[in-house]
């Protein structure tokens, strides 16, 4: 839970409404793009990279990418969302309690994102990571039957039955659950 004596701690219940906003602060499309792509000042065409050009990043830059990275937890109550992105998104909320402090991590995107003043969201501070790892918890359930709901009956039943092989399976390729349907639609079952 919160702490609700913490000045700097925001109430979770206004969280993922400013984390989920579809629309940034500004003129309309033009801003939206400005949070996914970095300011023109900071782009660098891949033709112009080699090992020895470095590539500079502003503040807001990065607190645009910290951004960006949250946004990809709203594409887990999307059922269009292909499963390899869903499980490689859950991988990173859950991580590992010492990789917490790692620039990037859920928890610091988290805390970046909110307190920010360059953050494309309305401001709401700081908030308990864990309480938002219980909020997906809760519902990430329902999230992946959705997403599974899109298989045949063979696939969600592989996914249910042994979810780390089809995990791994999906790590070497993320094609992988595509071609099996693929393969068996196109060979259909020699039992049937």
């Amino acid at each position: 839970m919160l702490n609700p004596s913490s000045s700097q701690t925001q109430s979770i219940a206004a969280f993922p409404d400013a984390f989920f906003w579809e629309t940034i602060s500004g003129s309309g499309q033009s801003a939206m793009l400005r949070a996914i792509w970095p300011a023109p000042e900071a782009t660098v065409t891949f033709d112009a990279l080699d090992d020895d050009t470095a590539v500079e990043w502003s503040e807001e830059d990065i607190v645009f990418l910290h951004w960006r990275l949250l946004k990809e937890v709203g594409d887990l109550r999307d059922p269009e969302t292909p499963l390899e992105e869903k499980l490689d998104t859950l991988r990173w909320v859950f991580t590992e309690r010492d990789k917490e402090s790692l620039p990037f991590s859920f928890a610091n995107c988290l805390k970046v994102v909110g307190c920010s003043p360059l953050s494309p969201t309305p401001y709401f501070g700081l908030v308990d990571a864990e309480e938002i790892r219980d909020s997906i918890r809760y519902q990430v359930k329902a999230w992946l039957n959705a997403t599974l709901e899109r298989y045949p009956c063979w696939v969600r039943e592989a996914v249910l039955k042994n979810p780390d092989w089809v995990e791994s399976r999906l790590a070497k390729n993320p094609q992988w659950i595509n071609e099996q349907v693929k393969k068996h639609t196109v060979q259909g079952d020699l039992f049937a």
